[in-house]
């Protein structure tokens, strides 16, 4: 496997960007090109300065391309569901970041091999990254009855991408609990929090459970914590599994790797990295053949 699978990224904001610098670190991936529908665009100043390829032209400037294997959407959910037919009809796998769920849903520590040979996955959201591995560790040992997340995140690291999404993130996160988690019933909230000095990403897993194990359940959480912090090394028990009758309370903390956005931006970093998990599989599979 000597050479790199070419990719381009649409979208240079706060979510492209951070992911364009984790990518140039790839063994397997090399960004091609990054694109906006905006000529005018600051992150395409950026994109430029680094020695990438900068398209103002929107999708349509990557489509034909037949060097790009993989495209990375971090858009928002209305721009992805029109890129998504364009991109599958070019032959292209797009890894979407946005909550659109065109594709399955993948989180790379709980089932990131079942959907590698899709032509569209879905990365579900930041609170669904961060949860859905909690909740699918407790539903393996103790079978989840309810599951219900409150990701908290400070306001500075949410991006008009994030903020004109914020219904579609509460409905894909939940769909998530259940679809990946396990969950007979899944809910999510997002917080967006003002504070100054900006706080560092806080996710709290609240579980009912039908099968309480206190032993089977802290180990299953400290094994899947560990699992993700593989990719994400910010990502990090808080407060291990609190019990109270049927009831199983996880505290997480996600601190960003700062690569582009500040350290306080883990709702963004465990995006991009769980992206980047999932493209370098997608690639890897493709150097194989």
């Amino acid at each position: 496997m000597n050479n790199k699978v070419k990719a381009a990224i649409i979208g240079p904001g706060n979510i492209g960007l951070d992911l364009m610098f984790k990518l140039m670190r790839s063994d397997y991936i090399e960004v091609d090109s990054v694109v906006s529908a905006n000529p005018n665009s600051k992150g395409l100043k950026i994109v430029r300065k680094n020695g990438i390829t900068a398209i103002d032209k929107g999708v349509e400037g990557i489509i034909g391309n037949k060097d790009i294997k993989i495209v990375f959407d971090a858009t928002s959910a209305r721009a992805h569901q029109a890129h998504a037919p364009l991109l599958a009809d070019d032959n292209k796998i797009a890894i979407d970041l946005t909550p659109a769920a065109v594709g399955p849903y993948v989180i790379p520590a709980v089932n990131i091999n079942q959907h590698l040979d899709e032509t569209n996955i879905n990365m579900v959201t930041c609170g669904g990254q961060a949860t859905t591995p909690i909740v699918a560790a407790i539903n393996e040992v103790a079978d989840v009855e309810y599951a219900e997340i409150v990701a908290t995140i400070a306001s500075l690291s949410a991006g008009p991408g994030t903020r004109a999404s914020i219904d579609e993130f509460t409905e894909t996160t939940a769909r998530g609990l259940v679809e990946v988690g396990g969950a007979d019933r899944g809910k999510a909230i997002i917080i967006l929090n003002p504070a100054e000095p900006p706080l560092i990403m806080r996710d709290t897993v609240y579980t009912q459970v039908k099968n309480l194990d206190k032993e089977a359940i802290t180990l299953a959480v400290e094994k899947m914590v560990a699992k993700v912090k593989k990719y994400v090394p910010g990502y990090t028990l808080k407060v291990p599994p609190i019990f109270d009758g049927n009831k199983v309370t996880v505290m997480l903390e996600i601190e960003g790797a700062g690569d582009y956005l500040p350290k306080y931006s883990g709702n963004l970093d465990i995006m991009t990295s769980a992206a980047k998990a999932v493209g370098e599989e997608v690639a890897m599979r493709m150097l194989r053949k």
